[in-house]
């Protein structure tokens, strides 16, 4: 299958299937599709903690278990069945390469530079940070690498990590959505380890004219500069999303540490059940859900609702029986967490459209192109390769 076939079917399922991926639990207290598909909704409001815990932990898990109950969620995992690609033996680097380099960032690196034939033009690396990736190459393929940044601090630790390992690391403190940045572009192999959002896709607008030799991107946060609305790359990619959807794409995390889940449970329990004494208070409505300061949530509930009424213009009665609705949150919560269980099914799908229409936007542009795993989901969950060679003329 070609990327533009892969598109094309993923399209096709996404739009038929769009009600199961498109409500977002937590904003609908009971999605639509529930009515279309009963007996789905009863078997995932039916789970239990440890079913719910290791459907949540292992995705291709809960594909399977769907795809007995929802036969198209079969025909989505063979479309989201991305071969990995081969790596290439990298020279080994001493210990010094690891100053100042996270563990898990270090491993993503690496496997990343693994992939693709060795550089045959200097390099650029697009929103580069600190010049990880930058100097592991420069270092593997032997060649000179610029280093585009928008941030002043990573721009001088990445001149400082250079110089301390020796390498032929130039770096451009820059804006990559600057049409000026694109001038250095040409001629370059361009890399791009998860630059996010609008950072990667300009390099596919562009790719036409800017005369790269070619570009390897692994992609994330596919909402980020998308607050108009999703702007194909391709002639081909018709699916309309908005931020909210494209969000989807990248809500699928390695797995926290036990005390930041706790964390993060508790949080959202005690948005949802401000969000129920609301509308206790005002009636059902659809209401946008800003972000909270964290300060707010190092307090008590009591303490958090408050905070958030002011903000909000609620009025809250003078009594309040805040253990009610504390437990309505948490009721809340574990209905949100099973009903987006469905709806997570959807995401690598999602993702993966989103990947072949960068793909198609390339080979439009005049290059040939290959997609592929550069490393497994426990490292990172953003693991889709894209590798463009122009063609030959």
């Amino acid at each position: 299958m070609n990327h533009r076939e892969r598109l094309l079917e993923l399209q096709s399922v996404l739009l038929q299937y769009q009600s199961l991926w498109r409500p977002q639990p937590f904003h609908v207290r009971r999605p639509e599709w529930c009515d279309q598909w009963p007996m789905l909704a009863e078997a995932v409001l039916g789970f239990d903690e440890p079913a719910l815990e290791r459907f949540t932990a292992d995705p291709a898990a809960c594909r399977a278990w769907l795809t007995l109950r929802l036969p198209a969620a079969a025909t989505l995992e063979l479309l989201c069945d991305i071969p990995a690609l081969v790596p290439r033996v990298l020279p080994p680097v001493d210990t010094r390469f690891d100053w100042s380099i996270p563990g898990r960032k270090r491993e993503q690196v690496e496997a990343f530079a693994a992939h693709g034939h060795a550089a045959q033009a200097p390099l650029l690396e697009w929103c580069a940070g600190k010049g990880h990736l930058g100097r592991r190459l420069a270092l593997a393929d032997r060649v000179p690498v610029r280093s585009l940044e928008l941030d002043p601090t990573l721009c001088e630790a990445a001149q400082r990590l250079a110089q301390r390992a020796g390498v032929q690391q130039t770096v451009l403190c820059a804006d990559a959505l600057a049409p000026g940045s694109r001038t250095h572009v040409r001629g370059h192999t361009v890399v791009a380890l998860h630059a996010c959002g609008e950072l990667h896709r300009t390099l596919v607008r562009s790719a036409a004219a800017d005369r790269a030799h070619s570009y390897r991107i692994a992609p994330c946060c596919y909402h980020l500069g998308a607050d108009g609305g999703y702007r194909p790359l391709s002639s081909e990619a018709s699916l309309p999303l908005d931020a909210a959807a494209l969000r989807l794409a990248v809500t699928e995390t390695v797995t926290a540490p036990r005390h930041v889940r706790q964390r993060l449970a508790r949080d959202q329990a005690w948005k949802l059940g401000f969000i129920a004494l609301r509308n206790a208070l005002e009636g059902e409505a659809a209401r946008l859900f800003r972000p909270v300061p964290s300060s707010w949530l190092s307090g008590d509930f009591a303490g958090f609702c408050a905070a958030l009424a002011q903000r909000e213009r609620v009025h809250l009665p003078a009594a309040i029986d805040w253990t009610h609705w504390l437990t309505t949150g948490e009721r809340r919560r574990a209905e949100v967490r099973r009903f987006e269980l469905v709806r997570h099914a959807f995401r690598r799908g999602l993702e993966t459209w989103l990947v072949m229409d960068i793909a198609l936007g390339f080979e439009e542009a005049g290059f040939d192109v290959e997609v592929g795993t550069f490393c497994a989901r426990a490292l990172t969950p953003r693991n889709l390769l894209v590798l463009a060679r122009r063609r030959e003329m």
